[in-house]
């Protein structure tokens, strides 16, 4: 028997056949607004010769890169397979909430797109997606708890904070087995006639038993200025730097901690963190180790002909005090310590940073973040650290002071 039938303006044509059962699905529409008013104490205007320009202070509606979570809507979906087995969506848009402008370098759903299938077992998806620091790790940091995006690790250098994403991606993960969980994804280059090049892979696992947690993640970025940071739609070709920028007489810098860094060929990112729960407390230790190896390649420009490798040391400890069950406050101390390219130079970067979050109900809350900075050294640009906190223009000095009063709704 033919069927035919019209759905938003488009015509489709079926046969039927006699079924013994009809698969349950849903499809689920949800999203997050997070705005606020930002208030930071210095900003760079440019970079010349003798120094940096600006240094001014700056108050704006932020609605993107420095709340507690970037605003964003998406459309997730299951179908019943049976025999256990579910058919699973999720695509996942990104935008500044401030002038409606799309995140992720333009993408339509530049933070999540895959479908896959779920089991009992675990599940396998495809499309871009989160790797294994993100999952694993993330949640032992001060940022996606009551922090945000400021006081995640300088520049989010080793994307503790999913900066970045991995397209062309097959992710296998676990079911939960007496608190383990397993987790490996491959992000595949492309390249016609080099498997390896652009390839992504990491793999990583978590552990919870009572109020104990842990969970270490390790990622491995082939030619990482194309396959990792240029990810996004307005990203350039390798002669581009995707990482950042050194900055210019008319415009600031972008990700000092690490933009001259962009003609590594590989970059290498372990990561682990622990967590205790005691009633209202919550503490996490975290440490992540982010290297950029065989510098001077030609996986990216390379203008002050750095060669070997350059990594960052990373500890952080944060707490987090639930005063009422709706009312929470955290604290949390960063340092962030990079060796220098080959051994030479090198930085220091301090971070302190304090919040407050008040739940107005369950999808409402107000909040409140500090953030201080203060850097030491010589950055990856060559030039004289300067604190740069994450999602905001650099300071034009070795200290920068940040805050924010926002609100969230999720629905």
């Amino acid at each position: 028997m033919k069927k035919s039938a019209i759905y938003f303006g488009i015509l489709i044509t079926c046969t039927s056949y006699p079924v013994v059962s009809r698969a349950q699905s849903s499809v689920t529409l949800y999203g997050v607004i997070d705005s606020g008013i930002n208030y930071t104490n210095n900003v760079q205007k440019g970079k010349t010769a003798t120094g940096f320009t600006g240094g001014h202070q700056v108050a704006m509606i932020e609605g993107g890169s420095a709340g507690l979570q970037g605003s964003r809507w998406g459309i997730t979906g299951t179908e019943d397979l049976g025999a256990g087995m579910k058919a699973i969506f999720l695509l996942e848009n990104g935008f500044y909430s401030n002038n409606g402008a799309l995140n992720q370098g333009g993408a339509m759903f530049g933070r999540q797109a895959y479908a896959g299938i779920k089991s009992d077992v675990g599940t396998v998806t495809l499309g871009r997606q989160y790797d294994p620091v993100v999952d694993l790790f993330r949640p032992y940091l001060a940022a996606p708890q009551w922090g945000g995006y400021m006081s995640a690790h300088p520049g989010d250098l080793d994307n503790a904070q999913n900066t970045r994403r991995i397209n062309n991606s097959i992710k296998l993960r676990s079911a939960t087995w007496h608190g383990l969980t397993a987790e490996a994804i491959l992000g595949l280059g492309g390249v016609a006639g080099s498997f390896a090049q652009n390839s992504i892979w990491g793999a990583g696992a978590s552990y919870a038993a009572g109020p104990f947690s842990a969970g270490a993640a390790y990622l491995n970025v082939s030619n990482p200025n194309t396959s990792f940071f240029g990810a996004n739609p307005n990203a350039g070709p390798a002669t581009s730097n995707n990482l950042g920028s050194f900055g210019s007489a008319t415009s600031p810098e972008s990700n000092p901690v690490f933009a001259g860094y962009a003609s590594a060929s590989r970059m290498e990112i372990t990561a682990a963190g622990v967590g205790l729960t005691l009633g209202a407390l919550n503490a996490n230790v975290a440490y992540s180790n982010t290297r950029f190896d065989n510098l001077g390649s030609s996986a990216g420009p390379n203008p002050l002909h750095y060669a070997g490798a350059a990594a960052f040391n990373n500890v952080e400890i944060n707490l987090q005090y639930q005063i009422t069950p709706s009312l929470l406050t955290g604290i949390a101390y960063d340092y962030t310590r990079n060796g220098g390219a080959g051994g030479k130079h090198g930085a220091d970067y301090h971070l302190f940073s304090a919040g407050l979050d008040w739940f107005l109900s369950k999808r409402t809350d107000l909040y409140t973040i500090a953030v201080y900075e203060k850097a030491s050294g010589i950055d990856s640009t060559g030039s004289q650290a300067v604190a740069q906190i994450t999602g905001l223009t650099p300071s034009s000095t070795d200290r920068q002071l940040a805050l924010r009063v926002g609100i969230r709704h999720k629905f």
